[in-house]
């Protein structure tokens, strides 16, 4: 490769790595450079995972440990047994889907997400509540459900973890993403695992791609992350990235110019 390829990938993992660790679909950025680069999209989605490994270890790492912190932790194991069992699920599954359609269902969910995000705001912008518990089988079941899907493709994997915790289990932002942290280890590690032992990575892409994520992962989880207006920096970024989704998913573009 030429020296301008391996820049773009050093620099597009270190945008994916701050972008998952606060809000998530960092994996668009990647994918598409790795996709760019020549890699075919079976072979670029699996060399993706190392650069999603190390991002998410780099995070989880450099999390700064306080009291809050180790409570987030410890009520986030509950959906460690269904992380895992979804994520091997998802990594062994040969999924009979149209990736035409699969792209749609995803692009109407980031549509809906970022419509509720904008026109009922306050449901993102709510403290933990402490008085409910987040130990419920429906918890459990939509983690379990997000795990599958991350096992074979791991696009938007964040966003969706967010809005589980945040509209359904009821944590705050920030809260929610320092368990999603936590939760995106044990996502990728197991799928990784199979995809080591079956698939063909290429790992000098995989490793440039690695190293700026991981810085990209340790600035976000270590600094940004816990600024004063932490919920708000997230609320805009999700904004951004659900838009931009929505709008490359669905195909907007071709549909407008289509009718002219």
């Amino acid at each position: 490769m030429e020296t301008w390829v391996y820049i773009l990938l050093f620099f597009g993992g270190f945008a994916a790595g701050i972008i998952n660790t606060l809000a998530g679909n960092g994996s668009a950025i990647t994918l598409s450079i790795l996709i760019f680069t020549g890699l075919p999209a079976d072979v670029a989605n699996v060399t993706n995972r190392v650069g999603a490994m190390v991002q998410t270890l780099t995070a989880i790492g450099s999390v700064r440990r306080s009291p809050r912190t180790r409570f987030l932790f410890k009520d986030g194991m509950w959906f460690m047994v269904p992380a895992i069992v979804g994520s091997v699920i998802g990594a062994f599954l040969a999924v009979d889907i149209d990736p035409k359609l699969l792209r749609y269902i995803i692009g109407v969910i980031m549509l809906m997400l970022l419509i509720t995000l904008i026109t009922n705001p306050k449901k993102w912008a709510g403290a933990t509540d402490l008085q409910k518990s987040h130990k419920t089988i429906a918890n459990w079941l939509w983690i379990f459900a997000i795990a599958i899907y991350a096992g074979f493709l791991q696009m938007g994997i964040g966003i969706m973890i967010l809005a589980v915790l945040v509209l359904v289990a009821k944590y705050s932002l920030r809260d929610a993403n320092i368990i999603k942290l936590m939760l995106a280890v044990i996502l990728v590690l197991p799928a990784f695992i199979v995809f080591l032992i079956n698939s063909e990575i290429q790992w000098v892409e995989g490793i440039t791609l690695a190293i700026g994520q991981g810085i990209g992962g340790y600035i976000g989880a270590r600094h940004i992350l816990f600024l004063p207006k932490a919920n708000l920096i997230i609320k805009w970024l999700l904004i951004v990235i659900l838009t931009v989704s929505s709008i490359v998913l669905l195909e907007v573009p071709q549909h407008l110019s289509s009718l002219f």
